[in-house]
């Protein structure tokens, strides 16, 4: 006799949950100040889920594909810290979530020239 086992429903995640699994460890790379709110008037326009957090998050046939608004630090390597926040958050999603990520696009909308220079 065959034992299969089927799910006992279905579970859905909400955007919220995405936003605060990027922006916690896009915050969580070395090089990285803080986010920058997303103020700009043309989000309106746009489709998916922007917070203030400085993530905006799309979910298109169960993929998700994100955009990160960030401040660095001063004196970091912009390509680097910019490909860590890639790979980390993209890596994040796909482990916590089970869901393919399209893309993680990375915003560098300023440099904090206030934090003090690593030793």
């Amino acid at each position: 006799m065959e034992n299969q086992l089927n799910p006992p429903g279905k579970t859905t995640i909400a955007p919220e949950v995405l936003t605060t699994i990027a922006r916690m460890t896009a915050l969580s790379i070395p090089g990285v100040s803080r986010l920058s709110a997303t103020g700009d008037v043309n989000q309106f326009f746009k489709r998916g889920f922007t917070s203030n957090e400085g993530v905006r998050i799309v979910v298109e046939d169960d993929t998700v594909y994100t955009d990160i608004y960030v401040v660095l630090q001063r004196d970091v390597n912009v390509r680097d810290v910019s490909r860590n926040i890639q790979t980390q958050v993209a890596r994040a999603i796909a482990e916590m979530v089970g869901m393919e990520v399209g893309k993680v696009n990375i915003h560098v909308e300023d440099i904090d020239y206030s934090s003090q220079p690593e030793s």
